[in-house]
């Protein structure tokens, strides 16, 4: 298997007495979507945080694309190439879908936003911007103010934010939160294509939307990862089964 373009290791944090993240190994390979699922309160966006650089692990080590990547700062780590979608949005909503993309494109180069006016004339970044609107299917509402968006176009542009960081890889908290079945149904049908640009650490709860897209699934209980494995592996696992899928194990 060729190396990780992620590489999690032994990540730990605490909370005072509560330990969000024990001792947790992870990988994410080239081409790979791998999904991270467990319950509420299991410390699945405590984890996001500190592979995004949001939060700093008390002891452990993120690797990304080779760099020991740990003592970076958000900001840092996007300009390497790891770009993100949240679980609540984080678009700008009295802007335009372009005027958003280009603020991506901005972040990328490591622009300044009082410069932003000027920069919607800058030719590198808005091409940018429009072939990342492009891949997403959002080019015909480029000129819309983003809060006129539907909940799902408004995932699709957060992806789209994410592209004009040329990421190397993808962090992915719960895009499918408040989608209707043809709005998950197109944003699986994009993250699958998304996956041979970069591959993708998925946090979702929509368990339809992980068994289809998952090479690979990892489950988080109390800050521990319990089991890794394939979607069959994962879904023929009785501890997995009982504790997080909702299932008894059979007499």
């Amino acid at each position: 298997m060729t190396d990780p373009v992620l590489d999690i290791r032994g990540l730990n944090k605490s909370f005072g007495a509560l330990r969000a993240s024990q001792d947790i190994d992870l990988t994410l390979h080239p081409g790979e979507i791998h999904a991270l699922i467990g319950p509420n309160g299991a410390g699945k966006s405590t984890l996001i945080q500190q592979i995004a650089g949001g939060l700093r692990p008390d002891s452990g080590q993120v690797i990304f694309d080779g760099r020991d990547v740990t003592g970076l700062s958000t900001a840092a780590r996007a300009r390497l190439g790891m770009g993100r979608t949240f679980q609540i949005s984080a678009l700008a909503m009295d802007y335009t879908v372009l005027q958003n993309a280009v603020l991506g494109a901005l972040g990328a180069r490591g622009g300044v936003y009082r410069f932003f006016r000027p920069v919607m004339r800058d030719a590198d970044l808005l091409a940018r911007a429009r072939a990342a609107l492009d891949t997403v299917g959002l080019t015909e509402f480029q000129a819309l103010r983003t809060s006129e968006l539907s909940h799902g176009q408004r995932r699709q542009l957060e992806v789209a934010v994410a592209l004009t960081l040329s990421p190397r890889v993808f962090l992915m908290d719960e895009p499918m939160a408040g989608l209707g079945a043809d709005g998950s149904r197109r944003l699986m049908e994009m993250l699958d294509d998304l996956r041979a640009q970069a591959p993708i650490l998925l946090i979702e709860h929509d368990m339809d939307a992980v068994f289809a897209l998952a090479d690979r699934i990892s489950v988080l209980v109390y800050g521990q990862i319990v089991a890794t494995g394939t979607v069959d592996e994962i879904r023929a696992n009785a501890e997995v089964r009982t504790a997080y899928l909702g299932e008894e194990e059979d007499a």
